[in-house]
């Protein structure tokens, strides 16, 4: 187009050019005449003003435009393809950044019991390591009490409300949060005070976990127990709301039972949902990854209905099958590797992992923690 457009005005020049040397032809032809003494010349002379007075049509050169069509985007997709989202939920990038690299443990062919704690909870389910030393530990009453590993008590917290808490968790201060299922409230316990950092008014807060990014996730069920839902807070701002799969089908059962929560190493979210009878798996943003309920056994014939959850360092998934006396134990995607089954567990309920992978595990009816050794 650019070519053609000098062409264009190239010519138009040519012709000014040419009707210059023409004029300037006919002065020097005028002068002549002018000093000549020849009549004739003179009489014969015809003015060529008129012609001259007509300059080529002017040339008007107007830039190209582009004109855009509206794009139709599912014909684009079906002529040449489309990109894949970035995503950011792999497991290596994530753990460089956020975990430190640990050496693979295989599990022992036989777990090994290490100590047991008499915490004198009634119906003692929640457990949570502090440090290699201490946990805390809850149950249905309003105290929470923290033991060292030799059994020893050495702090109580009551609830304000005089209501038992549903669930605790320590975060990576030290610092103690548990849900109030009465008042509606999650609760952080700060050099010995106690403050709300979230109020449900519409709903009920059930179990929660704190991530490797200091997030909370709390598991919740709406005050006419026919929605269940998990919630990732930022302090006390909302992030994430993971309640529906790809299908606008409900994740997990609609009520209140138990749902224990925790996340795994590859930043997947594990809901123990003992009413849906199945452990629900999504990763980091929601997305339905799998679903585990049970493995056939001779010898565990009640229905599997899993309540405590953890990980461990291996990104395996550890879960309590309270009715059948053991503890399940997955890999990552959901396949089952082995029960613990040989350590006179009676009733297991809430479990938590220590930084060494020992296992922490709550018997509910009789309120003792069992400290367990299953890896090598």
């Amino acid at each position: 187009i650019k070519e053609k457009h000098r062409d264009i005005l190239q010519k138009h020049l040519n012709e000014i050019k040419q009707i210059q040397s023409l004029i300037k032809e006919t002065l020097q032809t005028i002068r002549k005449i002018e000093k000549s003494t020849e009549v004739s010349s003179t009489i014969e002379y015809s003015s060529k003003i008129r012609e001259f007075s007509k300059f080529p049509p002017k040339v008007q050169v107007s830039l190209p435009t582009f004109i855009p069509k509206p794009i139709d985007r599912e014909k684009l997709y079906s002529l040449f393809g489309q990109i894949t989202p970035l995503s950011t939920a792999t497991e290596e990038n994530v753990l460089s950044l956020n975990q430190p690299k640990t050496s693979v443990r295989e599990l022992l062919d036989e777990p090994e019991l290490v100590t047991t704690i008499q915490t004198g909870h009634e119906k003692l389910r929640s457990v949570a390591c502090l440090n290699e030393d201490r946990i805390w530990t809850s149950g249905k009453t309003n105290d929470i009490k923290c033991f060292n590993i030799k059994g020893s008590l050495l702090q109580t917290i009551k609830q304000k409300s005089g209501n038992f808490p549903n669930d605790i968790a320590v975060d990576s201060n030290g610092d103690l949060i548990y849900t109030s299922g009465a008042t509606g409230t999650v609760n952080q316990v700060k050099n010995g005070q106690t403050e709300e950092l979230i109020t449900l008014p519409e709903w009920t807060p059930g179990q929660l976990c704190v991530t490797s990014t200091c997030d909370l996730l709390v598991t919740m069920y709406s005050n006419d127990k026919t929605q269940s839902k998990v919630v990732r807070y930022s302090g006390s701002t909302e992030k994430q709301t993971i309640q529906f799969d790809d299908k606008g089908k409900p994740l997990y059962s609609g009520n209140y039972n138990t749902k224990y929560i925790t996340e795994n190493r590859n930043h997947d979210i594990c809901v123990a949902d003992c009413g849906a009878g199945a452990v629900v798996v999504v990763n980091q943003d929601g997305k339905l990854r799998w679903r585990y309920t049970g493995h056939p056994s001779v010898t565990k014939n009640k229905p599997f209905q899993p309540f405590g959850i953890t990980t461990d360092s291996q990104c395996r998934i550890l879960t309590a099958d309270s009715y059948n006396h053991c503890i399940h134990i997955l890999d990552q995607n959901g396949q089952f590797l082995r029960y613990i089954d040989n350590c006179d567990l009676e009733y297991p309920y809430g479990l938590c992992v220590d930084n060494n992978d020992n296992l922490f595990v709550c018997e509910v009816c009789k309120g003792h923690v069992k400290k367990i050794k299953y890896l090598k």
